[in-house]
């Protein structure tokens, strides 16, 4: 059969939706079948005198309602079960709802709309205004330095303000640690689900990740010390409060078996731990228990917001300090003097803390809700968190059950983003902070309970 012969609807709201409502026009009326492959975007959009960025728009928004699947290298492709027309209209009438980017909440009580532009507007007016406005040194100036180390000194003790480095984001700590203590070939362990963004930074770094079974604490310390015995093992990523995905948080035990193990092999730490100050009761930090060989990473993203782009990094040594600063001037020159200021002025007057605070109660009240919801259901959380664990019956795979779930307007990310193996235990991680509001984080909650209990066969019955 011909390729499908591109078109857009005369009446569509848009030519990115015209494309589409033609596209499942022809599905519907058979025009179409089902296992057909559809021509190249490109083809697509010159064949309708559109930019290619329309067309991948509209191939998305095909893909979101079912229509399609796509395969790197060999196209986009009819699904073989479309559902019924129902369905896609569902999707339609619902606005998306998500669940898959882990942003901390942002409660009226935090105020952080109103105290990031008035706090702007004190700096740029302030004598020292200069300051934020250039260049500055590429691990922070002394006076943001040591605010970090102020606070992170409230639950860490081995702290020092020549140790301790200001960073655009973790992400950009994690790589630039990794860049200056490891080579390409290097073995780097970690949780078999584990935060996506290691993955991205030991590809780019040409680095061997070895996922470590884990348990409701985190890595299991036999599982760590076997690595170590048949692998010439370069470091461990852990994040060991409210573990991205899984939740898991470890017992001071299982931290101090770790570190026993770390000391016995001579393996580095890389210690990332940005949901700890959501916790009341925090556990001792790695760094605290093995500061000679730990990178600590806190970022604000988790704890106040990913707009501040800031993460702060407590080194080994001074020298290891040096080396990273070097790192980090090469790959991004400096975080944001204007925001490093912002946050420093936070920390002096404790409204970092009381910002932190707001987002925990408010997490406590989404968990609550998460909890009501999928009572019966089987999952991981933490009170104080923002993101559940959610396991799958064993009739949904993961990547399955969030690709019906976007049909139906929610979107998560499934365990496939943080695992390594196919025959892993299948599960989505819904993070609770992005909903605007508690009624559409249970509508979102809702619609995930109904799909749970119906397999992907019988998807038409949920309204």
């Amino acid at each position: 059969m011909p390729l499908w012969k591109p078109r857009i609807e005369a009446d569509a709201k848009s030519k990115y939706l015209g494309i589409v409502e033609a596209l499942e026009a022809d599905i519907y009326s058979g025009y179409v079948k089902a296992g057909d492959r559809l021509p190249a975007q490109r083809a697509v959009a010159e064949a309708l005198n559109v930019d290619l960025t329309t067309v991948t728009r509209a191939f998305n928004e095909a893909r979101r309602r079912g229509l399609i699947d796509a395969t790197t290298g060999r196209g986009s492709y009819v699904r073989h079960h479309v559902e019924s027309k129902l369905i896609s209209h569902i999707s339609e009438a619902r606005p998306l709802l998500d669940l898959s980017m882990n942003n901390p909440p942002q409660p009226e009580s935090a105020g952080l709309q109103q105290h990031i532009p008035q706090g702007i507007a004190q700096l740029i007016a302030g004598a020292d205004r200069v300051l934020q406005l250039h260049y500055q040194d590429s691990a922070g100036n002394p006076h943001d330095r040591s605010a970090a180390a102020g606070w992170l000194r409230q639950t860490i003790d081995s702290v020092t303000v020549e140790r301790t480095l200001i960073t655009g984001g973790a992400q950009s700590a994690l790589y630039a640690i990794l860049h200056c203590m490891a080579q390409p070939g290097d073995i780097i362990a970690c949780g078999e689900f584990v935060y996506p963004g290691l993955k991205s930074a030991a590809e780019q770094l040409r680095l061997t990740l070895q996922p470590l079974t884990m348990d409701e604490e985190g890595v299991l310390p036999d599982a760590f010390e076997q690595a170590c015995r048949l692998h010439a093992m370069k470091a461990i990523y852990l994040v060991p409060s409210m573990d991205n995905p899984t939740t898991a948080t470890m017992s001071l035990l299982r931290r101090q078996q770790i570190v026993t193990i770390a000391d016995e092999y001579d393996i580095t730490i890389i210690e990332d731990d940005p949901y700890s100050p959501l916790q009341t009761e925090p556990v001792k930090a790695l760094v605290d228990l093995a500061a000679e060989r730990t990178w600590y990473i806190r970022t604000l993203s988790k704890c106040i917001t990913p707009a501040l782009r800031l993460a702060y990094v407590i080194a080994p040594s001074n020298s290891k300090a040096l080396g990273l600063t070097n790192v980090l001037r090469a790959m991004s020159v400096m975080a944001s003097p204007l925001m490093a200021a912002l946050v420093s002025r936070w920390i002096y007057d404790g409204r970092i803390n009381r910002f932190a605070e707001a987002i925990r109660e408010e997490n406590r009240l989404r968990q609550q809700i998460a909890g009501q919801v999928l009572t019966g259901m089987e999952f991981y959380s933490h009170e104080e968190g923002h993101h559940i664990w959610l396991q799958l019956p064993t009739y949904w795979q993961a990547s399955a059950f969030a690709e019906q779930a976007t049909v139906l307007g929610v979107s998560v990310v499934a365990c496939n983003s943080f695992g390594f193996s196919e025959n892993q235990r299948q599960a989505v991680r819904l993070s609770l902070g992005l909903s605007p509001d508690h009624a559409t984080l249970s509508q979102a909650l809702t619609i995930l309970r109904g799909l749970l209990t119906q397999p992907a066969s019988s998807l038409h019955h949920i309204i």
